[in-house]
This record gives structure tokens, C-alpha cells and sequence, in this order.
């Protein structure tokens, strides 16, 4: 599946910033700006537009960054625990090394999204539209995906340990690069996804039985 990227970013044509909530304070989007080592926690940052930028070795935790639009930016190094995304929309986004435990991505939209190896344990993606998402070597443990909408969907070496589906089809995934041990799911929804041998075990408790 090919997963269109952010648009070329050049780094010479963006504009540094320091401090994102002095940056945001009268206007509503912006654009070729390149944000780093920016800490900040307990924030909130609502209704923006963010396009053709990059933000590096920034954490910002415990925060409401709902209802915003992230367009063609680059995330690497990222900290973003118990963070809040709900109502977002990601378009061509790309998260690299991040930290993302506990996220809420609760009704927001993600599409040509890549997350690799970003640590998504503990988060909410329920009622999420899920398009054009691939996830290489990320964690997914105890992640919960309710009521979604997926298309074109790839998890890559994935842990998606104890990670709960309730009414939403894996048909036509790809799990058996992926660890399931202890995944939540009804035969309806995992109806039609590819499994390896070995991991059909961690399914049984399907069906009824025990192994002896």
C-alpha cells in the first residue's frame, strides 16, 4: 500500500519558532514552521491549523490539543503522553519515534498517516475514520478501537497485546507479523484477516475451547 507522505519540507524555507502558544495567540493557522526541543504540559491549543512544518524533540503531555487539523507535518522525537487529539484531522502526517501513551484520538480522522516506532499503548482511537494508516513496529497494548472506520489499514510488526476491537472489521488485515496475545475481539470482526499458524492459538478462546 502506498501511504503518501508529507510534501517535501525544506528545512531552509521554515521558519523557526520557540514558543508555539505566543505563536498561536492571534491567529488560527500556520505554516513552514519548524518547531524543537519544546516543553510544555497541562496546555490547550484548540481549533489551529498546522500545515508543511516539522516538530522535533518536543513534549507536550497531559494537554487538550483537540479539534485541531495537522497537515503535512513531520513529528520525530515526540512526547505526547495522555495527550488529547479528539475531533483531529491528520492528513499526510508522519510520527517517528514518539512517545504517544494514552492518547486520545477519539473521532478524529487520519489519513496517510504512518506511526513507526512510536509507543501508542493505552490509547483511545474509538469512532476514529482510519484510512491509509500504516503502523511499523509500534506499540499498540491496550489500545482500544471502537465503532472505527478502516480502510487500507497496515500493522507491521506491531504489539497489539490485549488491544480491544468492538465493531470494527479486520477484514483484510495483515496480523501475522503482529503480536495478539490476549486481544479483545469478536469472530465477526476478525472474519477475513490474515493470521499466522502460531497465532491461532491466541484466538480459541473464540470458538469455546481449552487447551490442555
Amino acid at each position: 500500500m502506498n501511504i503518501l507522505k508529507p510534501q517535501k519540507i525544506l528545512f531552509e524555507k521554515l521558519r523557526n519558532i520557540e514558543n508555539l502558544l505566543e505563536e498561536i495567540k492571534d491567529i488560527q493557522e500556520i505554516e513552514n514552521i519548524s518547531l524543537e526541543n519544546y516543553k510544555e504540559e497541562n496546555i490547550e491549543i484548540n481549533d489551529i491549523n498546522i500545515e508543511k512544518s516539522i516538530i522535533i524533540n518536543t513534549d507536550i503531555i497531559n494537554s487538550n490539543l483537540e479539534k485541531n487539523t495537522f497537515m503535512d507535518v513531520e513529528f520525530k522525537n515526540c512526547n505526547f503522553s495522555n495527550t488529547s487529539f479528539e475531533n483531529c484531522c491528520f492528513i499526510r502526517c508522519e510520527f517517528t519515534d514518539c512517545k504517544m501513551t494514552g492518547c486520545n484520538f477519539i473521532e478524529s480522522r487520519l489519513y496517510n498517516v504512518s506511526f513507526i516506532e512510536t509507543n501508542l499503548n493505552y490509547s483511545n482511537l474509538s469512532m476514529a475514520s482510519i484510512e491509509n494508516v500504516f503502523f511499523d513496529n509500534t506499540g499498540l497494548r491496550n489500545s482500544n478501537f471502537q465503532e472505527n472506520k478502516l480502510k487500507n489499514i497496515v500493522f507491521e510488526q506491531v504489539d497489539l497485546t490485549q488491544a480491544q476491537f468492538f465493531k470494527t472489521s479486520l477484514k483484510g488485515v495483515d496480523l501475522s507479523s503482529c503480536v495478539i496475545e490476549g486481544i479483545a475481539i469478536s469472530i465477526e470482526d476478525i472474519k477475513g484477516a490474515t493470521i499466522s499458524q502460531l497465532q491461532s492459538v491466541d484466538l480459541l478462546y473464540l470458538l469455546g475451547v481449552k487447551i490442555k
